[in-house]
């Protein structure tokens, strides 16, 4: 599909993002209700227990800030940049928030895209600072150190648990690592990928949504789910933060394994998915083919395979994970644009959270973030974020 089919998505993604904005107040977007008007969230709702149950809080506020960040390279407007600064003031109060992992998907989507995107310096601090926090949920046991996802390190049932979903909070420590010139960031963020290695694959190369750790011993006690079918399914969106995690690792480490294993989990991904290229959000469901399918999922995975292709050392492989990308932001493109005006996202048909009933059918923040930041490495690489290099 020839380029103007992604820059006329940019150009539905501009002009929704005006509207929508003066409409919002203060809050931010995170999922489409059924009439397909925008749900939101204050920025400063943090992640915590509500008695048994856990609440994410509002992790999606960061992506708003980027869509801003790249609708201004698009245009040239300057009010995109404007309204994204202004925002990123909102967002800035969650740099202090030590109680999610997600701080890393707040700060890699706003401050960190903001600071390239304008030089400033404030940004890059800000950005820095949610780095530190991240870095500091750090958990080390015998088999090696992990970064544990949800809730206050002081309490035990966050502490031992780890999610997939970290996988793509840690490249904000590979950006870190190098803007503060600081390699423990980065080998944070390795040690916990060696520990999701380990413990989260499957020997056909899926993998769990979670796993809880034996403490001190760092052994794994059991794999689950909270936003898959079920403990040993496949959560397509999980799968696809683990390849998007991986090829961040390869590039941050330079080490072949990791694109070894990047490669391995997008072959999976791509196996499964099947020749529409969005996914089931599932791939164990058994309603398929009446399950819902997830276009985030297919956003995110689209993503890192234009990374991946970019950093491959075989020029020849290469070409064929560009291919696939740009296959599925192909699909995308062609089935899954929200072109009516009734329906705010920019991407139709993502499932936030099937087994809780939240976006199961809907456009959702991060999978409109992750299919422009896919674009945007294709129409302008280099522009809204740096282009991938592999370190010595």
């Amino acid at each position: 599909m020839p380029t103007e089919q992604y820059r006329a998505a940019f150009d539905l993604l501009a002009r929704k993002l005006i509207e929508d904005e003066a409409r919002l107040g203060v809050e931010f977007p995170y999922v489409t209700g059924p009439s397909g008007a925008w749900k939101t969230l204050p920025a400063s709702l943090s992640a915590g227990y509500q008695g048994a149950a856990w609440s994410h809080g509002n992790w999606f506020c960061g992506f708003w800030v980027g869509l801003m960040f790249a609708a201004h390279l698009h245009t040239g407007e300057e009010r995109y940049r404007r309204i994204a600064k202004e925002r990123l003031r909102l967002v800035a109060i969650r740099a202090d928030d030590g109680n999610t992992h997600d701080i890393g998907f707040i700060f890699y989507s706003s401050a960190k895209v903001a600071h390239h995107v304008t030089g400033d310096a404030i940004h890059r601090d800000l950005a820095l600072k949610a780095a530190d926090k991240l870095r500091r949920r750090t958990v080390t046991t015998g088999r090696g150190t992990y970064i544990s996802a949800w809730g206050p390190l002081d309490d035990a049932r966050g502490r031992r648990s780890s999610a997939i979903d970290t996988m793509a909070n840690i490249p904000l420590l590979y950006w870190a690592a190098g803007a503060a010139d600081d390699g423990s960031f980065r080998l944070a963020g390795e040690a916990h990928a060696i520990m999701t290695r380990d413990a989260f694959l499957r020997p056909d190369d899926s993998t769990y949504h979670a796993v809880e750790y034996a403490l001190p011993s760092g052994e794994r006690s059991r794999g689950f789910t909270f936003q898959g079918y079920a403990d040993e399914s496949c959560w397509s969106r999980g799968q696809a933060w683990a390849i998007y995690g991986f090829v961040a690792t390869y590039a941050a480490t330079g080490k072949s394994e990791y694109l070894t294993l990047a490669e391995r989990l997008a072959t999976y991904w791509l196996r499964r998915a099947g020749a529409d290229l969005v996914p089931f959000w599932d791939f164990d469901d058994p309603a398929i083919p009446h399950a819902p399918r997830d276009s985030a999922a297919a956003a995110i995975v689209a993503s890192a395979l234009v990374d991946l292709a970019h950093l491959h050392p075989d020029a020849a492989a290469g070409k064929v994970w560009r291919a696939k990308a740009e296959a599925i932001l192909d699909a995308l493109c062609r089935d899954y644009l929200a072109t009516e005006p009734a329906h705010r996202g920019l991407l139709k048909h993502g499932c936030y959270s099937k087994p809780h009933n939240i976006g199961p059918d809907a456009a959702v923040m991060f999978g409109d973030f992750y299919f422009v930041e896919a674009l945007c490495s294709i129409l302008m690489p280099g522009r809204f974020k740096p282009l991938p290099t592999v370190s010595a």
